[in-house]
This record gives structure tokens, C-alpha cells and sequence, in this order.
């Protein structure tokens, strides 16, 4: 299997667009080969009953995806933001139930605030008011916390290394570990001060789940057509039917519009993405997440619904993802916000640029 980190490390600190595509379309076959040869239905299964799949996350951890936002002289692949958010975006198409978001979404925040990524698992949480860090992601397994916390009184950045305790086990409906921890009992080896710290974690986690639905969605739809093209009843395929090929286009419609949305949520660069792009991607993907899964069981009727299928695998994820990080309702009423609060002359200017 071709290492990722070697290829993006051998090129030199400024490449062409082209050459960025290159290296970008490498890394999504890789993930393709990796999930193929790795994320059997044994491993997804094992996952859903808490068996971490440590094989396959090694195996994606060494071709550089758990760290590729972080850069080169410090060990990562030194990816675009863009980039990294396609490949997370693939992985969710093969649904590997793995941190590989977290470890994305932590990295950001620890450069942000300037401070080192650490090898590992690591997940990213924010500290309640109970001083706890409620529903955390693959907090068991982390060896490392990235925590947004207020720290001598001013919000910051701070990572905590050791096992937390726990309070609480919980999965969401994907069968992702959501725990609930106490880091009384961890170190913190490192914090800095990041003003907007809870609104950037926000917006990352945002984005991310935004890359996860938007690749979800499109593997739901690869699944139904290939379901309508091969179920045949009354005699020839569901697909040739008005009504599926309906639900099909509306279907295809949202994992279009997911698509387009992650994708205008990426164009600020490498720099930290821009509210309201966020912000709309997030609504429009969460709303598509729903529907589109709703309409990917329609097409499968019955054997949709059963876990031997593999649908099932990417629809959970769908409904759970939809809801992290604010659901459509809450990036809908924010999109109000950001656009209310530039006033009316800013309105067209505001839509003109997106």
C-alpha cells in the first residue's frame, strides 16, 4: 500500500494546484484499497458491540490520515484543510468506524492555539459547566484530550494525557462511543489561550460531520441504485418504476446539493473556515442526512432494515451525525443571525460571494 505521508513529504513547501490534485486523488485510492482490504463486516459488527478495530486504525495511521493536518517538520502529511476534509469525507463513504474526525478536528484546535499534536488516538471535547466533558467521541480509547475549557479565566486550549475516569457509557444510534469523563485524574501537559475557542471547536466539528454526511449520503444513494437495479419485480427491475425512479432522483438531489454545500464550506483555504459557509453546509447536509437515508430504505423496503444488509451501516450514521455539533435548526436560525446582523444592504453582496 502506497504511505501518503511519504509522498506528501517529498514534495517541495510550495506546489502547484495540479500537483496538490495529484497527491489529493492518491490519498482518496489509498483510503478506497484500505477499507477494501481492512473494514470487513466482521470489523464494522465488532465495532458496533465496542470492539475497538486497532488493526484498521493502524493501518490508516500509517499512511498518514490520522495526522495529515499536521505539518511535515512536526511528523504529519502536511494537508490542506480542503484536502483532509475529502478524505475524512471518504472514509464516511466506506463508513469506518473509526476517530479519524476527531483526530482531524483536534489537531486544528491544537495548532490554533499554537501548541504540538501528540501521536495517538486523541478526541476533542468541551468542559460543562459540572466541570465534566460530556459525550465524548471514542473517549475510551483516546490516550490524549484535547479539551475547550476556561482556564485562569480566559478560554483555552489544554491537553490532558493519561485515561480519564468515567462517568457515563453511552453510543449514539451509528454505535459510536459517546462517554462521559472526568480528567481529574489526567495531566495536563499543555494549554494555551485561544480567544473564541468554543465557537471555533463548533465550527470544525461542524464542518467534519458536514464531510461525514456529505460522503454517507453518497454512498446511501450508490447502494439504492444498485439495490433498484437489481431487485426485480413483476418481472423486471424496481428501478424501471416511475414511482422509485422518483424517490431515486429526489434522492440524488440530496447527496447533489450535500455535495456542493461541503464543497462551498471549503473555499476559504487553508485558513479557518468562515461561519456562515459553515454554517449553511451544516443545515443543508443535516436536512439531506435525514431524508436521504429515509428514502434509501423506501427503495431497499424490507431488506434495508435488516443488519445483514450493509445499508444500515451508513444510514445510522446518517441520523446520528445529523445532530452533532447543532442540527439543521440551530445552523438554520444561526445562517438568520449572521445574515440579519450585516443589515439589508449586505444581503445580495453577502449571497453574490458564496
Amino acid at each position: 500500500m502506497t504511505d501518503t505521508m511519504t509522498i506528501a513529504s517529498t514534495e517541495s513547501d510550495v506546489i502547484t494546484a495540479d500537483q496538490a490534485g495529484e497527491i489529493e486523488a492518491l490519498l482518496l485510492e489509498t483510503i478506497d484499497r484500505l477499507s477494501e482490504d481492512q473494514a470487513s463486516r466482521d470489523v464494522r459488527e465488532a465495532a458496533d458491540q465496542g470492539v475497538f478495530p486497532t488493526a484498521l486504525w493502524d493501518a490508516v495511521d500509517d499512511v498518514g490520515l490520522t495526522r495529515c493536518l499536521v505539518p511535515e517538520q512536526d511528523g504529519g502529511s502536511g494537508f490542506p484543510l480542503a484536502s483532509a476534509m475529502r478524505a475524512l469525507k471518504r472514509t464516511a463513504h466506506h463508513a469506518l468506524p473509526l476517530p479519524i474526525a476527531e483526530s482531524m478536528i483536534a489537531s486544528r484546535m491544537l495548532l490554533a492555539a499554537g501548541l504540538p499534536v501528540p501521536p495517538g488516538i486523541i478526541s476533542v471535547a468541551q468542559r460543562g459547566s459540572d466541570g465534566l466533558l460530556a459525550r465524548v467521541a471514542w473517549g475510551e480509547q483516546a490516550t490524549q484530550l484535547v479539551v475547550v475549557e476556561a482556564h485562569q479565566g480566559a478560554s483555552c486550549v489544554s491537553l490532558y494525557a493519561g485515561k480519564a475516569r468515567i462517568e457515563h457509557k453511552a453510543r449514539n444510534l451509528a454505535g459510536e462511543p459517546r462517554i462521559t469523563l472526568a480528567t481529574d485524574e489526567m495531566e495536563r501537559v499543555a494549554s494555551a489561550e485561544l480567544p473564541q475557542a468554543t465557537e471555533l471547536l463548533q465550527r470544525y466539528g461542524a464542518l467534519a460531520r458536514s464531510a461525514q454526511m456529505s460522503g454517507a449520503l453518497e454512498r446511501a444513494l450508490h447502494l439504492a441504485l444498485q439495490y433498484a437495479n437489481e431487485r426485480v419485480q413483476f418481472g423486471r427491475p424496481i428501478g424501471k418504476f416511475q414511482a422509485v425512479q422518483h424517490m431515486l432522483a429526489v434522492q440524488a438531489s440530496h447527496a447533489a446539493a450535500a455535495s456542493a454545500a461541503f464543497e462551498g464550506a471549503l473555499d476559504g483555504g487553508d485558513a479557518h473556515p468562515a461561519e456562515l459557509p459553515v454554517a449553511i453546509a451544516k443545515a443543508r447536509i443535516s436536512e439531506a442526512a435525514g431524508q436521504g437515508a429515509d428514502i434509501a430504505h423506501q427503495v431497499h423496503g424490507a431488506m434495508g432494515f435488516t443488519r445483514e444488509h450493509q445499508l444500515h451501516h451508513v444510514t445510522r450514521r446518517l441520523y446520528a451525525w445529523r445532530d452533532e455539533y447543532g442540527n439543521e435548526v440551530f445552523w438554520q436560525r444561526r445562517v438568520g443571525q449572521i445574515i440579519a446582523s450585516a443589515g439589508a444592504d449586505a444581503l445580495w453582496p453577502t449571497l453574490a460571494s458564496l
